[in-house]
């Protein structure tokens, strides 16, 4: 089949609506995000309304906000109004004063005051991601009757899977799942069915725990409650896989040395895609210097055994490569839970024993093939320092993470990069020192 791109070039608009017809939303999205400003708007008004709104939903908020200024204004307050009042808040958590202010003018006062509530916290806490729309059942009810309360007010409800149970002062007390009341007899009380203590999160905790705790626990939506323990929303499982992978995506990026690019790959210019790396790029140069100064330091003993220079790279580029394995595994252990700073120590002690014994499996390999070329006395400096700095190596990048962490700074900021550029300097002070005191140079 002729893709959409191709089929707008050639300026073919049955085939494009063909195209549009046949495909799910999610794909159409996936193609709009790929074009730029104009391609995108003229590809969305060719939708009909109600598929535009599933297509829209689909987007990323930058996306969003792109479409919504080239729409009119009949269309862009329905397309708005029919959002769900998370996504609608996340989109304008991004958007341009003007844009903001005419989504929020174009709305009901009902979907503007529940827009204004989500927007009220604080930016990247459950707040921001949950659902107001929710059915409450009260814990006094029948199955029945529940159900009942179900059908009357599901269709405004973004979700009805998990039933939030609460008391007169709307106090969270459990959670029922549609299910076990479909199964059940009409008559039984839902205080006989509720999970009571379910997993629950504040509308103010950071949105990423919350959606970790609900990949934990493996419930569908997780119950959100403000400081008095009233419920407030829900966070549902879509929302939660949005929040982790947009989490993940930043962790990776800043991991390889670069800021997360906020719009999709293909359609972020070559000057953006630049402007997103060279920062770190050069501030990496910068720290690269230190190995240009020890290197200097060490002049004298390069030049009584120009050997030496030989395994500079391979010294270095080992280091390096352990430091990025320790720092990568450490970022990935703190975002998923499985350690925790006060875990420091351990991961220390961890990380140093671990470096250590990979050390002296390179290390005798190291003298192998170092007595190949050189001597025996210089393959087995080269062999020690291996072992040094392999134990070095894994104990800094598994514990930048943890120590960036306490200071309260995103671990993956401390990235494999700067861990490697980190140990490359200090390796290199470990092997010319090692080279003076074992040939005494």
């Amino acid at each position: 089949m002729t893709h959409l791109p191709a089929l707008l070039e050639e300026h073919d608009l049955a085939g494009a609506l063909e195209w549009l017809e046949t495909q799910p939303p999610y794909a159409i999205a996936d193609e709009i995000a790929r074009m730029d400003a104009v391609e995108s708007v003229i590809t969305f008004r060719l939708l009909d309304k109600d598929r535009a709104l599933e297509v829209f939903e689909e987007l990323d908020p930058v996306d969003q906000q792109q479409i919504l200024q080239g729409l009119r204004d009949q269309a862009f307050r329905d397309l708005v109004e029919n959002m769900d009042p998370d996504d609608r808040a996340r989109m304008l958590k991004e958007a341009p004063a003007k844009v903001a202010k005419r989504v929020l003018a174009g709305l009901s006062a009902h979907e503007r005051q529940m827009t204004a509530a989500l927007l009220g916290y604080p930016e990247g806490s459950v707040g921001r991601y949950m659902t107001p729309e929710t059915v409450a059942l009260q814990q006094d009810l029948t199955v029945g009757q529940a159900l009942e309360v179900v059908r009357r007010r599901g269709a405004q409800a973004e979700t009805i899977y998990t039933l939030p149970v609460v008391d007169r002062g709307r106090r969270l007390t459990g959670v029922v799942e549609l299910r076990e009341l479909v199964l059940s007899e009409p008559g039984a009380m839902v205080s006989d069915l509720v999970v009571t203590e379910p997993p629950r999160a504040r509308a103010t905790d950071p949105a990423e725990d919350a959606a970790r705790l609900m990949r934990e626990t493996n419930v569908l939506d997780l119950p959100v409650v403000d400081s008095e323990d009233r419920l407030v929303g829900l966070l549902t499982s879509d929302d939660a896989f949005e929040v982790i992978e947009a989490a993940d995506t930043e962790d990776v990026a800043r991991q390889s040395g670069a800021e997360p690019l906020e719009r999709h790959y293909m359609s972020v210019s070559v000057f953006r895609l630049s402007r997103v790396r060279v920062m770190w790029l050069m501030l990496l140069m910068v720290a690269a210097t230190l190995t240009v100064s020890v290197t200097q330091l060490f002049e004298n003993e390069l030049n009584a055994v120009t050997e030496l220079a030989l395994f500079v790279p391979l010294l270095i580029g080992t280091g390096g490569n352990s430091g990025a394995q320790a720092a990568t595994a450490a970022v990935r252990a703190l975002a998923v839970g499985e350690v925790r700073t006060s875990d420091l120590f351990r991961v220390i002690w961890r990380e140093c024993r671990t470096g250590l014994l990979l050390g002296c499996m390179l290390a005798v390999v190291g003298l192998f093939v170092g007595s190949f070329f050189v001597g025996w006395d210089i393959a087995g400096v080269v062999a020690i320092t291996l072992v040094v700095i392999c134990a070095w190596a894994s104990t800094v990048g598994g514990t930048m993470p943890l120590l960036a962490k306490k200071l309260r700074i995103d671990p993956a900021v401390v990235s494999a990069p700067m861990v490697t550029t980190l140990v490359d300097a200090t390796g290199l002070v470990i092997y010319f020192t090692t080279a003076k005191l074992v040939l005494g140079v």
